[in-house]
């Protein structure tokens, strides 16, 4: 390996040290009590080694927030092989469910941590990387619309939101350890079910 190659890759391991001691701290402390200094602490370094990858912490939350959404996207992506329309949304949702689950740090600090929103987005004050998954559930919707599960007339974004609402939902129960109370190791089967117990009456309510 060259000197080239050395440094950059130096650099690649210096920024995901970085990138997971902000995104620990930001999950225990919150963002607004986390510094750039107790990042630099965690990782044994001064500040002004941060500050040579990030210029603030609003920098590192929207690094943080974007790999999250690209890892998410990549795996609601899986669905386009999924011939039926119907059974594509419901497999989306099986996806998301299971994303949130098996990334639990990483679906905190994208749907449930508190911070600011201009921190996340990247140009008047549209969320971005939100709006990107968002579409991706749109565009299942309305294939549901053209292959006859939905209305032709029901109203994309009101539907879309609605079934991103009940995902959401579910998990954050998940997340929460709300569903403890059930005392057994079908979480995740009990979600899945839920969802398409969810999507199929709104099959009904659509028609």
């Amino acid at each position: 390996m060259g000197i080239l190659e050395r440094k950059e890759r130096e650099k690649e391991e210096m920024r995901r040290k970085i990138l997971d001691a902000a995104r620990k701290l930001f999950l225990e402390q919150g963002f607004e009590k986390t510094s750039i200094r107790n990042i630099a602490d965690a990782i044994e370094y001064s500040p002004a080694t941060i500050y040579l990858y990030y210029k603030d912490k609003n920098e590192l939350l929207f690094a943080l927030h974007e790999e999250a959404f690209l890892k998410m996207m990549e795996e609601l992506s899986k669905v386009v092989s999924v011939k039926d329309p119907f059974e594509r949304l419901v497999e989306m949702g099986h996806q998301y469910i299971k994303y949130a689950v098996e990334n639990p740090e990483l679906y905190d600090l994208m749907f449930i941590m508190t911070a600011p929103m201009e921190t996340l987005a990247c140009r008047d004050e549209i969320w971005e990387d939100g709006m990107k998954s968002f579409c991706l559930l749109q565009t299942v919707v309305e294939q549901c619309i053209t292959g006859g599960y939905f209305k032709k007339d029901l109203d994309v974004e009101i539907a879309s939101l609605t079934i991103w609402s009940y995902m959401h939902g579910l998990v954050t129960i998940y997340l929460k350890n709300r569903m403890n109370m059930f005392g057994d190791d079908r979480q995740l089967e009990r979600m899945q079910l839920s969802y398409k117990m969810f999507v199929e009456m709104l099959k009904i309510s659509f028609k």
